[in-house]
């Protein structure tokens, strides 16, 4: 067995093999792999007895259900209007300059990911930002910058 297949199976025991268990299960696979690979996919439609298409359907239509490799840090900027109204585009800016990549692109090093999504939940203190689980809120560009040297500071400590 594979360590996909043992993931899924231990996600199918733990959930259920039933077509309503399918969100638990790729949100245990993001949880442990931080993306879900078409392997993975073609594994969760056989352990539920469902359609690959079904899998894969739901896989990409939620935007916190990542199908590519991104970075360590996935950066989701909200692009709601409410956040565009109060500066998202010089988030953007500022995220793009420090990371030296444009909206969809990931580092090089494998450690940043830039994307837009949609509303975090926070546009009374626009604009928002997520960076994996932590929230950024009534953000500035200099924030962005001050932040992003935290995380790059953070990488250079020994694990």
């Amino acid at each position: 067995m594979t360590e996909v297949q043992t993931l899924v199976k231990e996600l199918a025991d733990k959930h259920g093999r039933k077509r309503e268990n399918l969100m638990p299960i790729l949100q245990g696979i993001i949880e442990k792999d931080r993306f879900i690979s078409e392997y993975a996919m073609k594994e969760i439609a056989r352990e539920l007895d469902i359609s690959t298409a079904e899998v894969f359907g739901t896989a990409t239509f939620y935007s916190f259900l990542d199908t590519e490799v991104r970075g360590k840090y996935v950066i989701r900027v909200c692009k709601t209007i409410t956040c565009a109204m109060k500066g998202k585009n010089q988030i953007l800016l500022a995220l793009e300059d420090s990371l030296k990549i444009k909206v969809g692109d990931t580092t090089p090093d494998k450690k940043f990911t830039i994307l837009e999504t949609n509303c975090l939940g926070w546009c009374h203190k626009a604009p928002a930002m997520l960076i994996n689980d932590d929230v950024y809120t009534e953000l500035t560009p200099e924030m962005v910058r001050q932040i992003i040297e935290e995380y790059r500071k953070r990488e250079e400590l020994p694990e």
